[in-house]
C-alpha cells in the first residue's frame, strides 16, 4: 500500500514524495479512505504514529475539491506546541493547494492571530482557550466550517478543556464532518463521541497503552533526597546525549534543572509558567543539540515531535499508567531503540504497582549501590497457572458443600 493507492489531490502527493514519505502508517492506511468519504471518524493510536497526516491529508484534499472560505477546518489542540507542531504540517500539506491557515495559542499578543483571522484562513489550528478569546471578541466565526477535528482528545479532556470544547462547539454549525484522534480511549472520551459526532467510523491501531517493543524500560528504586544525585551519575556514567527528563512540579523541574547545569550539562527546563518565548527557545535549543537535557513536566508529554531522544526519564513516577506511555513514547520513535528509566521511592509503591498492572509485568530492577527494597503490589502469574488455581479453590468449594 502506499499514498498513491488512495484518492488524494496529486499535489498533496507530489509533497510526500519530496519529503520521501511513501508508505502510509496502519493509521493513515485506515483513516484516510473514510475521511476522504466525509464520515466522522475516531481514531484511536498511538502517540508517533502518524495521526496528523491521517486527518490532514484527506480532509485538505477534500477542501481542494470546491471553492475556498474562512474557516472551513478546524483543528483543536491541548497545548501550543502541539498546535505549532499541527500547523506546521497543515502549512506544508496546503501550501501548494493554495489553502491557508493560522496557529492561535495562548502566551503571545493578540495583534498578528487578529490580522490573520480577519484576512481570513481556510485552516485554524488551535488551543482552546486563547479559540474563546478571539471568539468573544468577534475575531472569527465559523459559519462555513466543513471540518473539526479534535487532536490529542483525551489529553483536552485530562487538562480540563471539555467546558470549552462544549463552549466552542455550540458556536459551529451542527452540519459537518467530525474527526477525533486519541492515544486511549477512556468512557469520557466514549461519551463525547456520542454528543459530537455522527455514526463514526472507530478506527483502533496497535495496542492501546503500551510501550512500544523498541524501548529499553528500566527501573531504579531510590530515596526521594537520591534522585537527582543518581541522575546525574547515569548521565555521566552512561554519556547521554540527549535526555528528556519529567517531574510533577514545576518548582521543581526548575531546581533539577539548575542542578543540571550546576553539574556541567547542557540542559534547559520547560513548563506552563515560562512564556512562550522562552518554552520556543527551549524546544528550539533541544531540537538544535544547544541543550542536551530538557527537564519537563506534563506539558511537554504529548504532541512533542523531536527526533533523536535517546533516553527518557520518569525522575518521578506518574500517578496515571497513560502518562506513562505518552512520556517514554517521545524516544524510540520511527523504529528506533531508546531507553526508557523511571526513578521510584519505597512510598510511591502504590503508583508502582498500577503501572506494572496497566503493562502487564514487573519492571526490570536495575542493581546499583543506592538501591532500596520497595514493595511491588503486582505479581504476573502464567495464565495457566492462574486458570488451574481457581479451578483447584472451585473443586475445593464444591467438595465442602458435599461434606
Amino acid at each position: 500500500m502506499s499514498f498513491e493507492d488512495f484518492d488524494l489531490d496529486p499535489r498533496c502527493l507530489s509533497v510526500l514524495k519530496a519529503q520521501k514519505i511513501v508508505e502510509p502508517t496502519a493509521i493513515q492506511d485506515e483513516a484516510i479512505p473514510p475521511v476522504l468519504e466525509g464520515r466522522d471518524v475516531v481514531g484511536i493510536a498511538q502517540t508517533g504514529t502518524g495521526k496528523t497526516l491521517a486527518f490532514t491529508l484527506p480532509s485538505l484534499t477534500r477542501l481542494a475539491g470546491g471553492p475556498l472560505k474562512k474557516s472551513m477546518m478546524l483543528v483543536l489542540t491541548p497545548t501550543r506546541e502541539l498546535a505549532q507542531q499541527v500547523h506546521q504540517i497543515v502549512d506544508l500539506i496546503g501550501r501548494p493547494l493554495g489553502i491557508g491557515s493560522v496557529c492561535i495559542y495562548g502566551g503571545v499578543g493578540f495583534d498578528k492571530q487578529i490580522k490573520a483571522l480577519r484576512q481570513g484562513r481556510a485552516v485554524i489550528v488551535a488551543t482552546p482557550g486563547r479559540l474563546l478569546d478571539h471568539m468573544g471578541r468577534g475575531n472569527v466565526k465559523f459559519n462555513d466550517l466543513e471540518t473539526l477535528v479534535l487532536d490529542e482528545a483525551d489529553r483536552m479532556l485530562d487538562m480540563g478543556f471539555l467546558p470549552d470544547i462544549r463552549r466552542i462547539l455550540r458556536k459551529l454549525p451542527r452540519e459537518r464532518q467530525t474527526l477525533m484522534f486519541s492515544a486511549t480511549f477512556p468512557d469520557e472520551i466514549v461519551r463525547l463521541t456520542q454528543d459530537m459526532l455522527d455514526e463514526p467510523v472507530r478506527i483502533s491501531v496497535g495496542a492501546i497503552a503500551k510501550p512500544v517493543d523498541t524501548v529499553r524500560q528500566k527501573l531504579y528504586t531510590v530515596h526521594r533526597v537520591e534522585k537527582t544525585g543518581l541522575l546525574i551519575k547515569i548521565l555521566k556514567e552512561e554519556h547521554i546525549d540527549s535526555a528528556l527528563i519529567f517531574l510533577r512540579t514545576k518548582i521543581r523541574t526548575d531546581r533539577v534543572a539548575k542542578a543540571l547545569k550546576h553539574a556541567g550539562f547542557k540542559a534547559q527546563a520547560i513548563h506552563g509558567d515560562r512564556s512562550q518565548i522562552q518554552r520556543q527557545r527551549a524546544l528550539d535549543g533541544f531540537r538544535s543539540g544547544r541543550y542536551k537535557m530538557l527537564i519537563a513536566t506534563d506539558v511537554a508529554a504529548r504532541g512533542l515531535d523531536i527526533e533523536g531522544i535517546s533516553h527518557v526519564f520518569n525522575y518521578d513516577i506518574p500517578d496515571n499508567p497513560d502518562d506513562y506511555i505518552h512520556r517514554i513514547g517521545r524516544t524510540a520513535r520511527a523504529n528506533a531503540e531508546g531507553d526508557a528509566i523511571t526513578f521510584v521511592c519505597p512510598d510511591e509503591m502504590l503508583a508502582l504497582a498500577a503501572l506494572e498492572k496497566a503493562l502487564g509485568h514487573n519492571l526490570p530492577q536495575e542493581e546499583w549501590e543506592g538501591k532500596v527494597p520497595v514493595l511491588t503490589l503486582f505479581h504476573p502469574e502464567n495464565k495457566e497457572t492462574a486458570r488451574s488455581r481457581r479451578v483447584s479453590r472451585r473443586r475445593g468449594r464444591s467438595l465442602l458443600r458435599r461434606r
